[in-house]
C-alpha cells in the first residue's frame, strides 16, 4: 500500500478513486501515569510515558486505515492526516484519514 500526505504519487497515476477512508481510537490516561507526568514537570524534560501513548494511538489509527482501504481494493491512500479531539476529560482520540485510490505506475 503506498500512502503520502500528497494528493497525488510522482511515480504512479490514479486510475480510480474510491472514496474517504479512516480509522481512529480513543484513548485513556492513566491515573499511574499521570502521576508520573506530573513529576516530569517538575524536572522538565519529555514525558514518555504520553509520547509511547501517542505514538501507539497513531500507529493503531493508521492500521485501522490501511485496513478499511483494502477492504475497499484501494493499492494506495492519497492526502493522509491526523487530528485529535478531546472526547472527555482524561480521553482524546486520534483519527487518521485519507483518499483510497487505485494506482497505476506511469510510464
Amino acid at each position: 500500500m503506498r500512502i503520502t500526505t500528497q494528493d497525488e504519487f510522482a511515480d504512479y497515476k490514479i486510475t480510480k478513486t474510491l472514496g474517504l477512508v479512516r480509522g481512529n481510537t480513543i484513548r485513556a490516561r492513566h491515573v499511574g501515569k499521570d502521576i508520573i507526568a506530573q513529576l516530569r514537570t517538575l524536572v522538565g524534560g519529555e514525558i514518555t510515558e504520553y509520547t509511547k501513548m501517542l505514538a501507539e494511538s497513531r500507529e493503531q489509527s493508521y492500521d485501522r486505515m490501511v485496513r478499511q482501504a483494502k477492504t475497499l481494493g484501494a493499492d494506495g491512500i492519497v492526502c493522509l492526516r491526523f487530528t485529535t479531539s478531546a472526547v472527555m476529560q482524561g480521553a482524546a482520540e486520534l483519527l487518521a484519514y485519507g483518499t483510497a485510490v487505485r494506482l497505476e505506475k506511469k510510464e
